[in-house]
């Protein structure tokens, strides 16, 4: 089975909100919430992947030394596993926004499992709980 590794983040406002980006409609789980983040490229490492997909996404700018690991997903779906490294980040420049235009939503922590989630997302919810 085909293994993707995934960088996402939890970026965390002053107010301790956490930012969730909803998945285009025609892409796999569309319509789901999730944390941003995407795809580690061939030789790319997990927080450079994290900062060009920030940009590209939200439009801010992150510094690696910014991005604290948190944990990790491991979730086999159908046709392939994913390994997903969860990082915090609490600075950025910038302003927030959906440059791809898809859905933002700001969450407190024990508001999120409100939102509809991919599988793998939804065991990483109690280590933000247990942080915020």
């Amino acid at each position: 089975m085909k293994i993707v590794l995934v960088a996402a983040v939890a970026l965390i406002d002053r107010d301790g909100r956490v930012l969730l980006s909803k998945r285009p409609p025609h892409k796999q789980l569309g319509g789901l919430w999730e944390f941003p983040g995407g795809k580690v490229e061939a030789g790319e490492r997990p927080e450079t992947a994290l900062i060009r997909e920030l940009k590209e996404e939200l439009g801010i700018d992150v510094a690696e030394s910014c991005l604290a690991p948190l944990t990790f997903a491991s979730h086999a779906y159908e046709d392939f596993h994913l390994l997903m490294p969860l990082y915090v980040c609490r600075r950025w420049q910038g302003q927030v926004t959906g440059a791809e235009g898809q859905e933002l939503a700001w969450v407190r922590p024990l508001k999120l499992r409100d939102y509809p989630m991919p599988p793998a997302d939804v065991p990483l919810i109690p280590h933000l709980v247990d942080l915020l």
